[in-house]
């Protein structure tokens, strides 16, 4: 049974703050656990009622002890887990305590929050996508998403951007959170000795993206939902590319303006 500190702790750990404090995140609900799990994403802890359990016996075993499961673990091959989650069988009841959500799912997880430095000269190798203050949770997911599909490098985040571990950025990075290379930078301070490097800033003003140079090494610069790319940033941008615009809709969604671009390098090379 979870006690009332146990609850408060899962609780918590839907604001940033206590997310900080702690070092981990909590993420709920059978699809987006399913797709981390998949992804062998290495959980701490695994919160799940005995229906869920019960139709997922392939990962914990048949003996439904606590102390067997946490052995047994859910992926135990996983390449960077040093040891396998704890799985707690819970009520539903206990679940609907537990949960963030007003309907409540059979199953929640809980990750340890882990920040991985930019290595140095890193910028210099591949496509990198870099979102300049993106304050959507769920724009900085579909972000995540798309540099997965495209295969880029990495994605940086400017501190102002949505954080990472919210519940509504890795629901919709649909498993990409597990896969894709994330650091937090300061993104002016990052470019400032990449003086060969294209970075190309999307913008509503610029060349044409059908028209630029193929580019094997490049960053990709979104701006925010307002603001666009900060005037600190710009200052970096080797070149300002944009979208041909053939009708009257205002802007595109940042999700699919960045899909058009890395398309569009990708192509070239």
């Amino acid at each position: 049974m979870l006690s009332k500190a146990e609850i408060q702790r899962l609780r918590s750990l839907r604001e940033k703050k206590h997310r900080e404090e702690l070092g981990l995140f909590v993420i709920e609900g059978e699809k987006v656990v399913g797709e981390l799990l998949n992804a062998n994403f290495p959980f701490e802890e695994i919160y799940a009622t005995p229906s869920w359990l019960e139709l997922r016996s392939s990962f914990v075993g048949s003996d439904r002890s606590e102390a067997a499961r946490s052995n047994a673990g859910l992926h135990a091959d996983h390449q960077h887990s040093a040891a396998p989650a704890r799985i707690i069988s819970i009520t539903p009841d206990e679940m609907t305590r537990a949960s963030h959500f007003p309907t409540p799912s059979p199953v929640l997880a809980v990750g340890k929050i882990r920040r991985v430095p930019l290595p140095a000269d890193a910028l210099t190798e591949g496509l990198t996508l870099a979102l300049d203050g993106v304050q959507d949770p769920g724009n900085v997911g579909t972000l995540l998403r798309v540099a997965d599909w495209f295969a880029l490098d990495r994605v940086l985040l400017s501190p102002d951007c949505a954080d990472l571990f919210h519940q509504k950025v890795i629901n919709a990075s649909m498993g990409s959170f597990a896969r894709v290379k994330v650091h937090t930078v300061d993104l002016a301070a990052a470019f400032e000795p990449t003086s060969h490097l294209a970075i190309l800033g999307c913008d509503l003003v610029g060349d044409s993206i059908h028209t630029i140079d193929a580019h094997s090494n490049a960053v990709i610069v979104i701006g925010s939902e307002g603001h666009g790319i900060s005037p600190e940033v710009r200052e970096h941008l080797t070149q300002t590319i944009t979208i041909p615009r053939f009708g009257g809709a205002e802007s595109l969604n940042a999700g699919i303006a960045a899909a058009i671009v890395c398309d569009n390098l990708r192509r070239l090379q």
